[in-house]
């Protein structure tokens, strides 16, 4: 399991902040993910990107903490994008019924 350790990278750039995760979203990643989201979440000058195109798998905890940054997000009138989302992932958001909240893209380059 360790080749799929969850890792979170930050980029910032002038009008928004990237976060690129990868590896398996679980509850013993759960604790990371939750501090690189909350160290950016309520910075409503810059576009939010979140790209999971490295990402394996995701369990409930995770999408819980996707739904918590989208509620944030949204209550600031800040701009929060999925993007580079894998079919696997696309699954369980569309089954999750939180697809059609998410801003989806293609590219995370704002």
């Amino acid at each position: 399991m360790s080749a799929e350790k969850f890792q979170v990278d930050q980029e910032e750039m002038e009008k928004s902040i990237q976060l690129r995760i990868s590896g398996e979203l679980d509850l013993a990643a759960a604790l990371t993910f939750r501090h690189a989201l909350e160290a950016v979440v309520h910075r409503a000058d810059k576009a939010l990107i979140l790209d999971v195109g490295q990402l394996r798998y995701m369990d409930s905890t995770g999408i819980g903490i996707v739904v918590s940054a989208l509620k944030i997000r949204d209550e600031l009138k800040a701009p929060f994008t999925v993007t580079n989302i894998p079919a696997g992932i696309k699954r369980l958001f569309d089954l999750t019924g939180i697809s059609g909240f998410l801003n989806e893209g293609i590219e995370g380059s704002a």
